[in-house]
């Protein structure tokens, strides 16, 4: 199998699938900070809110991916997701056709006049079914990518990548057209629904797509249907049947064992207190968020591990799944600053004008994925090539380029800013250079960390450590909303972190790349013991 150059078509429909439903979320992302200030709340108070929203989507995949482990399967799991994401879109359209003007002019206060509280309800209920429904859809559809594939298959990367490819059409189509819907004068509320409602009907088209063709082409390579209910899964059994045959082989058979009712009891003891140390002296509903985030990151992955039926090999493999989802929460937490910090910084301190054109704010969410785009088969055939002549960096290695990538394009930002006055602005095209090669360092680290999860995870617990793996990314988007709040305004107005005073742009970004850069040295020192754990698998 490894010998195979092409890629199953199976491939192409959850690329498909994938790049309608990014595009829903990309189309939704790019207008929604600029939504909320606009309508509802001040710069600080909507990056908070931002950051909890997209904790929460990577959050809920824990559900999505235990409930189809354990009872639906993959495909029932991702079609109900997508149906619960269509109807949060809509809900947002229905905020945005029903919202009033809250602020005249930039920089003015919000109108105290205005009430905008059903605007603002149906706008929170539209967030919830997006975070319940993205839990169902996204740890699964990944999943299933990796099923197309014997487990030894060295197409596996390259595939992840491909994949990858096809999330970012999605995202780099949403924000040009999301992004130019309505007159452009986003002081305006009203101008986002006709954005929400794009994002809404390409969710739908998401879901046609995969449940038309889901039947014929999501096989595996001797024709057995990935993504059933257990109870229905040949493959399920094939590969549950493999784990034990390897246990023997090192003389680490399987003994059915039962878990003591005590292990739920404890881990849910030790999420409470967690909840509680986290939450102690909170000031908002957001810090909630925060704090039941963190505590279920840590509460779980220890359920989990503590499971007495998993070997000692399987243990280990989950474990490096574990240590490098904690580097990722560096990675993202820096990185999805394009949806907050960086989005504010392209619309009150970029000068975006070329000649009399003046370029959209929203058009720079479009960069990433355009770069992903171009350069993810670029990639794709690197990690083959490499793989053939026996050069390919092992997984965790590739993630530790990706974060010194991440710390090298804040450092260009961060120069680009020295020594300029609070409401100064930069070219635009700093901002550029900054999303191209945090891109290229995304390249490198997530879609591999798909990848990797996939082929350490045990069969029966696949889904759910999927779910874990995007629960970093629930941590990193919560800590990514605290630290845009640091991002100083056109004031001149001191943030503070940690007792260090944040006093401008330089210092914002020269914090991201310190971040980045040690998380990259210290994953790097840590390949080694990684490599070990992982027993074999590349």
């Amino acid at each position: 199998m490894s010998g195979k150059s092409g890629h199953p078509v199976g491939l192409y429909l959850l690329f498909a699938t994938e790049m309608a439903e990014r595009f829903s979320y990309y189309g939704m992302r790019a207008l929604f900070v600029l939504y909320l200030v606009a309508a509802f709340f001040s710069d600080q108070m909507a990056s908070q809110i931002y950051g909890s929203y997209t904790g929460l989507v990577y959050l809920t995949p824990l559900l999505g991916g235990y409930i189809a482990d354990r009872y639906w399967g993959n495909r029932r799991s991702i079609i109900f997701g997508g149906i619960l994401m269509a109807i949060g879109q809509f809900l947002m359209f229905a905020s945005a056709c029903l919202v009033k003007q809250s602020i005249m002019s930039e920089g003015a206060e919000i109108s105290a006049d205005v009430d905008n509280g059903v605007s603002l309800f149906l706008m929170f209920s539209g967030l919830a079914f997006l975070i319940f429904g993205n839990g169902f859809f996204k740890p699964n559809i990944s999943t299933m990518v990796g099923d197309l594939y014997e487990k030894t298959d060295t197409r596996k990367d390259a595939a992840f990548t491909i994949f990858y490819m096809g999330i970012n059409v999605g995202a780099f189509i949403a924000p040009l057209i999301c992004g130019t819907l309505g007159d452009g004068n986003w002081m305006n509320p009203g101008n986002f629904k006709w954005g929400f409602l794009c994002a809404g009907i390409a969710m739908v088209l998401s879901i046609l797509v995969f449940s038309l063709f889901k039947d014929k082409v999501l096989n595996t390579p001797e024709g057995l249907p990935i993504g059933l209910p257990p109870s229905q899964s040949e493959l399920r059994k094939e590969k549950e049947e493999e784990a034990k045959k390897e246990a023997v082989a090192h003389h680490q058979e399987k003994v059915e064992v039962k878990n003591s009712p005590l292990r739920i009891v404890l881990s849910v003891l030790l999420a409470i207190g967690l909840f509680v140390a986290f939450a102690w002296d909170v000031e908002s509903f957001n810090d909630y968020i925060s704090a039941a985030i963190y505590s279920i990151s840590i509460a779980l992955p220890v359920f989990i591990i503590s499971d007495k039926g998993l070997t000692r090999d399987e243990k280990s493999r989950i474990g490096v799944i574990y240590i490098i989802a904690v580097f990722v929460i560096f990675f993202w937490s820096a990185f999805e600053q394009a949806g907050s910090s960086l989005t504010l910084f392209a619309d009150k301190q970029c000068d975006r004008t070329i000649g009399d054109w003046e370029m959209p704010t929203t058009w720079f969410q479009s960069i990433n994925p355009i770069v992903v785009v171009c350069f993810a088969p670029v990639m794709a055939l690197l990690w083959q090539f490499l793989a053939k002549k026996k050069l390919e960096p092992f997984s965790p290695a590739k993630q530790a380029i990706g974060l010194g990538l991440l710390a090298i394009g804040y450092l260009v930002i961060a120069f680009a800013t020295n020594d300029i006055a609070p409401n100064t602005k930069v070219s635009m095209f700093w901002l550029f250079a900054l999303y191209f090669i945090h891109t290229i360092g995304e390249l490198s680290l997530s879609p591999i960390g798909l990848s990797m999860v996939n082929k350490l995870s045990p069969a029966r617990l696949a889904s759910l450590l999927m779910g874990v793996w995007f629960m970093s990314n629930a941590a990193s988007n919560i800590l990514a909303g605290k630290l845009a709040t640091l991002l100083p305004g056109t004031d001149g107005k001191v943030q503070s972190f940690m007792g260090f005073e944040i006093t401008n742009l330089t210092e914002f970004f020269t914090l991201f790349a310190i971040m980045a850069g040690v998380a990259s040295l210290l994953l790097f020192a840590l390949c080694p013991l990684l490599k070990k754990m992982m027993k074999g698998v590349q």
